[in-house]
C-alpha cells in the first residue's frame, strides 16, 4: 500500500522480502504501490507516493538493484486530492554474470519481414524499405542475393537494469552488450520458406525457445506457411505472441482486416487463445504480465520496421516479459548430471573443433571430461572441454538451460554429428534404435501403415525412421491417435521417455511423445545387449 518512512526494523524486513522476490523471479520483480492487500485500488497522494518511491529506491540500492516506473494511474476514489497507483519494475544487476536469458524463436511466412524486424531491433536503426536492416543477419551469400533466410541465425538484444535497450547501435560488440545488460533476449531467426521447413522444425525442437514470435505481414495476411508455423508452435507448446509487420504499406482498414482474420483463427476450438491487441504502453505491460501467467493469452502487436511505428511497445513488452521457469526449477536441473545437446559443429582455425548447443541439465565447467555419442555403432567417446563461450564472450561455467559453444581442441570433427549428446561419464546413457511413441496424425493424404518412412524430430535428433508396428490397428487416418513402434534406419540415438516428437514426410505430419525405449546398453568393451525392451539404466 505504501512505504512511507519505515522504521529501521521494518526497512530491513522489506529489504529481505525484496531479495527473496528478486531471487524467485530470477532477478526481476514488479511492485504495485497504492494497492491494499485484498487488491483494492486505494491510491496514494502525491506526497505519500514520492516518499514510497524514495523508500523503494533505498531498498533497491541496498540489494544492488535498479528501479524503473512502468506506469502510473489515477484512481477515482472519494476524495478531493488526486490519488495515484504506480507500478515499478525492480531489476537486479546480476551477480556472477548470470543475466536472464530468454530465447525467442521468430516464425512466419516467407517475406513477412522477420529478419528485417530483428535487424531493426538489434541494430537500432530503421529499415529503408528495401531490406537493408537484415543484411547483418544473413549467414550465406545466397541469402543476401535472394533475401530469404535458409539457415538459423541468432541475434541478441539486451536490456540493462533500468530497462533501456542495449543493442548494436553506438557500434557495440556482442561482449559489450553482454556486460552491460541484465536481461538478454536471444532471437532465433528461422526460415519462412516451405523448402526450408526441416530447418525451421530443427530450430524449434533443438534450441528449446521460451517463446515464439509469429510475424504476419499486414498486406498479405495469413498466407503460406503461417498456419503451419502456428501449428508447430502449438504442437510443441511454445507460448507465442504475434507481430503484424509492414503496417506502413497499407491502409488502416487492411490492418484491421488482418487483425480480425488472426483473431478468428486464434479463437477457433483448436487454438482456444484469447487475442489481446496492444495499442499503448499500458497494454504492453499488461500483456507481458498476463502472457507469462496464462499461455492462453496471445498479444498482437501492429508495427512497422520502416516508419518505426509501435516498435517501442514491442520493446516494452520484451523488457518486462518474465522467464518461464523460476530459480527453484533451474536449481533442480543443475543438480542433475551434465547433459549437453549438440546442435551445430564448426572447425575454427587455431582452436580446433567447436560444438554449439544447449546444456539441458547439470553444470559444465572448463576442463571437464565428458563422453560424446552415440556414434554409428552405438559407442560413446571420451573428450575434454577446453573452453566455453556464451554469446561470443568467454565463460567459465555453463548452467542448465543455457546455450553456448564448447571448444573440444584436437577432437576429430568427422566423428561428430548433429543430434549427439555430451554427458558426464557416470551417467551410463541409454541409446536405442527402436522406440515407441504415442502419436496423433495431423495430416496425411492416404492411410499411414507399417513400413512407412518418416523423418522424426525429437529435440536435437532428426533421422529417418521406419514404422515397424501400429499397436491395435493396421492403419491410421488423419486425426487418429495410436501407439506406434519406430526404428531408426541409420544409427541409434539418445532419447528420453516423455520427449516431444514431430514427424513429417512430404505432406504427412504428426506429433506425439516417446513412451518406451528398447535400450542398447554400452560398456567400455564394446556392445552388450540389455535384458529386453523398456529396461532403462539411468
Amino acid at each position: 500500500l505504501k512505504l512511507v518512512n519505515p522504521s529501521q526494523y521494518r526497512f530491513e524486513h522489506l529489504v529481505t522480502q525484496m531479495k527473496w522476490r528478486l531471487q524467485e523471479g530470477r532477478g526481476e520483480a514488479v511492485y504495485q504501490i497504492g494497492v491494499e492487500d485484498n487488491g483494492l485500488l486505494v491510491g496514494l497522494s502525491e506526497e505519500e507516493m514520492r516518499a514510497s518511491l524514495k523508500t523503494l529506491r533505498r531498498m533497491a540500492e541496498k540489494v544492488g538493484a535498479d528501479i524503473t516506473v512502468l506506469r502510473e494511474r489515477e484512481v477515482d476514489y472519494d476524495s478531493d486530492v488526486p490519488r495515484k497507483i504506480t507500478e515499478v519494475l525492480v531489476r537486479k544487476v546480476p551477480d556472477n554474470q548470470q543475466f536472464l536469458d530468454l530465447r525467442v524463436a521468430v516464425l512466419g511466412n516467407v517475406d513477412s519481414g522477420k529478419s528485417t524486424l530483428l535487424g531493426v531491433l538489434t541494430q537500432g536503426e530503421l529499415d529503408n524499405g528495401r531490406g537493408r536492416a537484415r543484411l547483418n543477419l544473413f549467414r550465406h551469400l545466397h541469402e543476401i542475393q535472394s533475401g530469404r533466410t535458409s539457415s538459423i541465425s541468432f541475434e541478441i538484444l539486451g536490456f540493462n537494469s533500468k530497462g533501456e535497450v542495449v543493442n548494436y547501435s553506438d557500434s557495440r560488440t556482442a561482449e559489450e552488450i553482454c556486460e552491460s545488460s541484465s536481461k538478454m533476449i536471444t532471437f532465433i531467426d528461422l526460415a519462412g520458406h516451405h523448402k526450408y521447413l526441416k530447418t525451421t522444425i530443427f530450430g524449434l525442437t533443438s534450441y528449446c525457445p521460451d517463446f515464439a514470435m509469429l510475424v504476419v505481414s499486414a498486406n498479405t495476411g495469413i498466407a503460406g506457411t503461417t498456419r503451419e508455423h502456428l501449428g508447430l508452435a502449438m504442437a510443441l507448446k511454445v507460448p507465442f505472441f504475434i507481430v503484424i509487420s509492414k503496417v506502413d504499406l497499407c491502409s488502416k482498414a487492411t490492418v484491421e482486416r488482418t487483425v480480425k482474420q488472426l483473431e478468428r483463427i486464434l479463437k477457433q476450438p483448436g487454438c482456444n487463445k484469447l487475442p489481446l491487441l496492444v495499442n499503448s504502453d499500458d497494454d504492453a505491460v499488461t500483456a507481458a504480465q498476463q502472457f507469462a501467467q496464462s499461455p492462453n493469452i496471445t498479444p498482437i502487436f501492429t508495427l512497422s520496421s520502416v516508419s518505426g511505428e509501435n516498435l517501442d511497445l514491442l520493446k516494452v513488452f520484451l523488457n518486462i516479459l518474465p522467464p518461464l521457469t523460476n530459480s527453484k526449477e533451474q536449481e533442480e536441473l543443475m543438480q542433475q548430471l551434465t547433459e549437453f545437446q549438440v546442435d551445430e559443429i564448426y572447425t575454427v582455425p587455431e582452436v580446433g573443433t567447436v560444438v554449439g548447443g544447449t546444456l539441458s541439465s547439470g553444470i559444465c565447467r572448463e576442463g571437464e571430461n565428458l563422453v560424446v555419442g552415440p556414434t554409428d555403432d552405438g559407442k560413446f567417446l571420451r573428450l575434454k572441454v577446453c573452453s566455453i563461450q556464451r554469446n561470443r564472450s568467454a565463460c567459465r561455467v555453463l548452467r542448465a538451460g543455457q546455450a553456448a559453444t564448447l571448444a573440444l581442441g584436437p577432437f576429430d570433427r568427422s566423428l561428430l554429428r548433429k543430434g549427439m549428446v555430451m554427458v558426464s561419464p557416470e551417467m551410463n546413457p541409454t541409446i536405442c534404435s527402436v522406440f515407441e511413441a504415442e502419436i496423433v496424425l495431423l495430416f496425411h493424404a492416404t492411410t499411414f501403415r507399417k513400413g512407412f518412412q518418416v523423418t522424426v524430430h525429437v529435440g536435437n535428433v532428426r533421422q529417418t525412421a521406419i514404422v515397424e508396428k501400429i499397436h491395435g490397428k493396421d492403419k491410421l487416418r488423419t486425426g487418429e491417435k495410436a501407439v506406434v513402434c519406430f526404428r531408426f534406419i541409420k544409427h541409434p540415438e539418445y532419447l528420453k521417455i516423455g520427449a516431444k516428437l514431430l514427424f513429417r514426410e512430404g505432406v504427412t505430419k504428426g506429433i506425439g511423445h516417446v513412451t518406451d525405449l528398447q535400450a542398447i546398453t554400452t560398456k567400455e568393451n564394446g556392445l552388450e545387449e540389455s535384458l529386453g525392451p523398456g529396461q532403462l539404466s539411468f
